[in-house]
């Protein structure tokens, strides 16, 4: 199915890639660096973020399939456009020494399983719970925000060896979560016609 593209937005990428030149980048990277870009208006994003092209094109490739789609919060669910998510956190207590969101986050592993991508766009401890699950993710995408967790947690992602998108300050948040997730969905698959 073929994405029509609003000519506003069209002109925001337009501007965009007249400040930032993104041309040098592989074309997962590139889409998923353009997109965070372009939902926060923030240029700094290019320098910030982690993404490792391999990574992202097996991710492509389960989202694609069908891979499941586990996101911390709502607000993250609000914002994927092409693809229902599984958010457990309505389902979640504060407990057993663990917050809501970490609690979520085993709700949702059993639920899920192995093999699903993972969005995490608000709580660091969210992160933290799917680290310590050991949780066998296609892909988790882990761009909490804030001054308490969140550049720990972002590090100990990338120093786990998943496969993953991150950024190393505290700027994150469920919109640019969202669009991380977005830009593989937009992303053609080779499958699928264009």
């Amino acid at each position: 199915m073929t994405r029509v593209v609003h000519p506003i937005e069209q002109e925001s990428f337009r501007r965009l890639r007249a400040r930032l030149d993104t041309t040098g980048l592989p074309p997962l990277t590139r889409a998923v660096v353009e997109r965070v870009v372009h939902s926060a208006a923030d240029l700094d994003y290019a320098a910030d973020l982690v993404c490792d092209e391999e990574s992202l094109t097996a991710a492509h490739g389960a989202l694609h399939s069908g891979a499941p789609v586990v996101v911390d919060v709502e607000m993250v669910a609000a914002g994927i456009t092409r693809r229902e998510t599984v958010c457990r956190l309505r389902d979640a207590r504060a407990d057993e020494g663990l917050t809501r969101s970490a609690h979520a986050v085993r709700l949702a592993y059993e639920q899920v399983g192995p093999g699903a991508i993972w969005v995490v766009g608000c709580a660091p401890t969210a992160l933290e719970e799917l680290l310590a699950l050991n949780a066998g993710p296609a892909l988790v995408i882990g761009l909490p925000v804030g001054f308490v967790g969140a550049v720990e947690s972002k590090a100990a992602l990338r120093e786990s060896g998943l496969p993953a998108v991150s950024n190393v300050s505290e700027k994150g948040g469920s919109a640019v979560a969202a669009a991380a997730l977005n830009a593989l969905l937009y992303h053609p698959h080779p499958k699928e016609k264009a």
